[in-house]
């Protein structure tokens, strides 16, 4: 119903005969007598639903993973560098990509934030990785990615100060985030990694239940725990760098669904992995909703509504639920 709702309001409004009208027209493949407000719908509201509720399960499902491999309720699914790097890639493209002369067609600042968002990550994993034993500890892991998350800030900070104006306004709209460039290809790609790895995320439920007793009672229990960690920092790595390199930098999604879904039916991460993928949707279409009517006609960030809204749920849930947190 919220994303029935998504669809019809915004700066103009679509009544429900014009969406039944234009899906006709659709399935029909007469594309050409579609009306104004139908071309609307079909072109850019709906692919924006879909594209916002697949982000938002994507966002929380990575959520769930680092929480549980860092045994923290506390993290964030960017933590380990991998926003902070695609928002540098993408600030990089948008400030110096004329004068580098890069271009891949619209393809081009997706590409270069999703190589950001992996190279950040890697480097990531080779500092916190001992020399002796070519292992990471938890909290290693954590410190690690805190630097390189402010080494990457410091860059798009760099970016934002040489760049001319609408250089450094299209970075600060990007590094906001924003779901006005959602298109069916950006669905597709996000919607079969995203389905992938969520599939593969269930398959480790049972090794993350095992890994938030402690690694020391998963190895008694027959987890692989190098395994498992490099095989969820894989999943974190395709959920971000994928979503942020189409929909830009969105905080709070990734920490505030997992913990909602951990009050209604706990800490099994086999319901909280999808449980959370469901929450985190619902979340993000408000949220979306929310930035197009809150100064409609014009559009408010959609990481600024997750900020002003997830702060204040998450203080609540630190002070007054705590007894959830594992």
């Amino acid at each position: 119903m919220l994303a029935l709702t998504s669809v019809r309001f915004g700066a103009v409004s679509i009544s429900w005969i014009e969406i039944l009208s234009s899906i006709q027209k659709w399935i029909r493949s007469n594309e050409e007598a579609l009306s104004l407000r139908e071309n609307i719908f079909l072109q850019i509201r709906f692919p924006r639903a879909i594209l916002c509720i697949v982000t938002g399960g994507s966002l929380a499902i990575a959520g769930v993973l680092m929480q549980a491999l860092f045994r923290n309720p506390i993290v964030e699914p960017g933590l380990i560098g991998t926003s902070s790097g695609a928002a540098f890639g993408a600030a990089l493209y948008l400030v110096l990509g004329t004068t580098m002369k890069i271009d891949a067609g619209e393809w081009t600042l997706t590409i270069a934030a999703c190589i950001g968002g992996v190279i950040a990550t890697i480097l990531v994993m080779m500092f916190a990785s001992s020399e002796e034993t070519g292992k990471s500890s938890v909290v290693v892991l954590l410190l690690t990615g805190i630097a390189i998350n402010s080494l990457f800030m410091s860059g798009v900070g760099f970016l934002s100060y040489i760049a001319r104006d609408p250089q450094a306004r299209s970075v600060t709209f990007w590094n906001l985030g924003t779901l006005s460039g959602a298109s069916w290809s950006a669905v597709w790609v996000v919607s079969i990694v995203c389905g992938l790895c969520f599939l593969i995320a269930l398959r480790y439920s049972k090794a993350l239940n095992a890994l938030m007793l402690g690694e020391e009672d998963a190895l008694m229990l027959g987890a692989n725990i190098t395994m498992i960690k490099k095989n969820i920092m894989v999943l974190n790595v395709l959920l971000i760098a994928v979503t942020t390199a189409f929909v830009g930098v969105i905080g709070f999604v990734g920490l505030i669904a997992p913990h909602l879904i951990r009050i209604l039916i706990g800490s099994d991460n086999r319901y909280l992995i999808i449980g959370s993928a469901m929450m985190g949707a619902i979340l993000l279409t408000s949220a979306d909703l929310i930035s197009r009517l809150l100064l409609a006609p014009a559009e408010l960030p959609i990481g600024v509504v997750t900020s002003f809204v997830g702060v204040p749920i998450f203080l609540y849930l630190l002070k007054k639920r705590n007894q959830y947190l594992f």
